[in-house]
This record gives structure tokens, C-alpha cells and sequence, in this order.
């Protein structure tokens, strides 16, 4: 998505508008109807060609007389380089920058790029699944009445069945505001973990056709939990700071619905088994050609 002013040159001359009379050079102007401040600015390494941000106005990406397209922060910081041919002359991007669009006029081409923003997700005291010292950590942000969450459960338990020795999946939540007992029901999850039940409450819920109050109580009287303690826990501090905790490394990850997925920090765009078996592959230094 791009904003950009455009510049034309030469020199516009009005002329016999109905009367057929010259607008004078020396006509008073008019009062200014525009009010303009600079909000952003900041020295580049090299000249710039052309430039597009992203809809949100998270990344800025410039491309320069240098063969190269610098992607920045909203800030100005730089936070990746993107090589391009010598002829690449323009570019645009996808609304949120997950995609650049480059345009070659020595070579009379147009080229669409992917593009992964790897990103540094916390995970600590987050339930998951696998071994905690496996090198591939796969990250599963979630809200329990999305319908297609449900959907990736037996998925992901298929990848981590294949790979035991390497993948650990860890278990984020990020309830909808448009769901209203996503929240309620994310914070029964994380009470049952107080008594270890955390993963058996999951697919409880997951298993439901609706969520609500009575069901949510309905799992932890099934499961043999301790009700006084279950609803405590619940309203606790410190079960709202885990289920805030999740919600801030959601948006800060960059998550906007669910299910969101990455592996060691790539988005997972790709969702079937052996899309992920590629990217694990990868992330383990194996070529993905046996």
C-alpha cells in the first residue's frame, strides 16, 4: 500500500478558459486552506528511488540508488536490508508490508516477494507441549471460541508426533474482542494449570460446540478440580497478568487474528503438515530436498 505525492514537471500554462483571457502572473493568492508539520525524519545511507509504508505505518521501505530496498521501523530504525537488480525502479507493498512488489524496467519485469518478519516472541511460563530444550520452538497464538483454532490442533499434534525430538509447540492465547467468553474462558485455562490441568481443560473447551459460563464450570467439575481454588485462581492478579502478558507478545508480535503461527519467530502462512515439516527442516539446517 503506498502514499506518495507526485511531482510533475514542466510548466502548466492555463489559457483561454471560456473567455479566452490569460489568469494574470501577478493575481493575489488565496488564503492557504492546508496546515502541514513534519512528524517523521531521518538521514538514509544512500539516495532514494521511491519509497511505500505499510497501512498500519509500522514500516517504511525505501528503495535507493543502491540496488537495495532498507526497511525501517516507525521509528527510523533500520531493521532489514532487501537486495533487488540493478534495474528495479519502483516498489509497493501489501497493506501491512507482508509483501513487496518490484517493478524492473531494464528488464521489463514485475517481481512479488514474500517477506517473514521474524520476531522475538516470549515464552516463558507458557504451557507447550514437546521437549523444553527442543531447537525448534513453534508458537501458537489462539482464542478458544475462533472456529478455526480448533481446526489446527490436530495438526500441530501430527507435526510434534513426527518430530518428538525437536519441536516443542508453545501455547499463547489471544482472545477476540469480538468473542465474548474468550477471555473468561482463556483465564479457566490458565487456572487449571494451577492444578496441572491446563492441557486437559484446553481440549475441553476446544471441544465444545458453544462456550459459556455454566460450560466453563461444567469442564472443571469434570476434570475433578478444586472448585474454590479454580474460581480464586481465575480472578486472580496473577492469572490476568499471564493472560495480559500473552495479549502484549501477541501485538508486539504483530498478531491481528488467530490462528497465528510461527516457527523460531517466522509467521506460518502455510498450515498443512507438510508446509511445516518444510519449515522445521529449515530451521534445522536440513535441506529441504532428502
Amino acid at each position: 500500500m503506498k502514499y506518495r505525492h507526485t511531482i510533475i514537471g514542466g510548466t502548466l500554462l492555463l489559457a483561454s478558459l471560456l473567455s479566452g483571457q490569460v489568469l494574470a502572473a501577478n493575481q493575489p493568492a488565496t488564503p492557504s486552506k492546508i496546515d502541514w508539520s513534519v512528524e517523521k525524519s531521518w538521514n538514509l545511507p544512500a539516495k532514494p528511488v521511491d519509497v511505500a509504508y505499510s497501512l498500519d505505518g509500522k514500516r517504511v521501505f525505501i528503495l535507493t540508488d543502491q540496488h537495495n530496498v532498507l526497511v525501517y521501523d516507525n521509528l527510523g530504525n533500520l531493521t532489514g536490508t532487501i537486495p533487488v537488480d540493478k534495474g528495479v525502479s519502483a516498489i509497493d507493498i501489501a497493506p501491512r508490508g507482508e509483501k513487496l512488489f518490484l517493478i524492473n524496467q531494464d528488464a521489463k519485469s514485475f517481481s512479488d516477494l514474500t517477506i517473514d518478519f521474524i520476531v522475538d516472541i516470549n515464552t516463558g511460563g507458557s504451557p507447550f507441549l514437546g521437549l523444553a530444550t527442543a531447537p525448534v520452538t513453534i508458537v501458537l497464538f489462539t482464542d478458544f471460541e475462533c472456529p478455526f483454532c480448533s481446526k489446527i490442533g490436530p495438526v500441530l499434534e501430527k507435526v510434534l508426533e513426527k518430530n518428538p525430538a525437536t519441536v516443542k509447540i508453545v501455547f499463547k492465547n489471544m482472545p477476540l474482542a469480538m468473542h465474548q467468553f474468550a477471555d473468561p474462558a482463556a483465564r479457566a485455562a490458565l487456572a487449571a494449570g494451577e492444578q496441572g490441568k491446563f492441557w486437559e481443560f484446553h481440549d475441553a473447551l476446544f471441544a465444545l460446540p458453544a462456550i459459556d459460563t455454566n460450560a466453563i464450570d461444567n469442564i472443571a467439575v469434570k476434570l475433578g478440580l478444586k472448585i474454590d481454588q479454580f474460581k480464586s485462581d481465575m480472578a486472580s492478579p496473577k492469572i490476568r497478568q499471564k493472560l495480559d502478558q500473552d495479549i502484549a507478545d501477541a501485538q508486539k508480535a504483530g498478531v491481528t487474528g488467530t490462528p497465528s503461527i510461527f516457527i523460531n519467530g517466522h509467521p506460518m502462512r502455510d498450515r498443512t503438515p507438510e508446509a511445516f515439516q518444510q519449515k522445521i527442516d529449515a530451521a534445522l539446517g536440513k535441506s529441504e530436498k532428502k
